[in-house]
C-alpha cells in the first residue's frame, strides 16, 4: 500500500464512524474499531463493545445528530498511525427548548490506529469536546416538501445503496 491509500483508508474509518452514529447503524460504528478497541468519550470510557451499547442508548434521546469532520492530520508509522480529526456535531430533539437535547459541539478525535490484515481501524480513541453551544429554541421546520433523513434503514442513503447494487 502507498501512503496515500493508507491515509484514505484511515479517513474512511473516521467517516464510517460518523455515518454510523448519525444513522444509528451500530455495525458501522463498530467497523471503525478493531476488536478490543477502547473509546474515551464525554460520559464514557471503556471497550468498544460497551461503548456501542452506551452510545446506542445515549443517542435515543435525540431526534437526530449530524457529525461533520474537517481538518485531519495523519502521522503514519508503518502499520500504526496517529490521526487527529477536527469536527462539529449537531444534536437535536424534543422539546426544542431543551439545551441538553439541542446543541452543537466542537470536538477533536485523537485516534491511535493500526492496520491488521490489511484493514485500518481504531485501537484507541479520545473524543475531546472543545466547546458546546446551546441551539435550544433556534431550530425551524423545513420550508417545504423534500427528502428527510431518518435514523434507520429507511434513510435515503440505504435506498440509494440498494439502487447502486441492482
Amino acid at each position: 500500500m502507498t501512503e496515500a491509500t493508507d491515509k484514505a483508508a484511515i479517513t474512511e474509518a473516521v467517516l464510517r464512524y460518523c455515518r454510523g452514529v448519525d444513522r444509528l447503524d451500530m455495525d458501522l460504528v463498530r467497523s471503525a474499531y478493531h476488536p478490543g478497541g477502547i473509546d474515551h468519550h464525554t460520559g464514557f470510557s471503556g471497550p468498544i463493545e460497551e461503548y456501542v451499547e452506551w452510545v446506542s442508548t445515549a443517542l435515543q434521546r435525540f431526534a437526530g445528530t449530524m457529525h461533520t469532520v474537517g481538518n485531519q492530520l495523519i502521522e503514519l508509522r508503518g502499520n500504526r498511525a496517529l490521526c487527529e480529526t477536527y469536527g462539529t456535531a449537531a444534536h437535536w430533539g424534543p422539546p426544542p427548548d431543551d439545551p441538553r437535547r439541542n446543541f452543537t459541539s466542537g470536538f477533536r478525535y485523537v485516534d491511535l490506529m493500526s492496520r491488521v490484515d490489511g484493514r485500518w481501524a481504531i485501537d484507541e480513541r479520545w473524543a475531546i469536546r472543545e466547546w458546546t453551544r446551546s441551539d435550544a429554541g433556534r431550530l425551524m421546520a423545513k420550508e417545504g416538501e423534500g427528502p428527510s433523513g431518518s435514523r434507520d434503514r429507511e434513510d435515503p442513503l440505504y435506498r440509494a445503496r440498494a439502487l447502486l447494487t441492482r
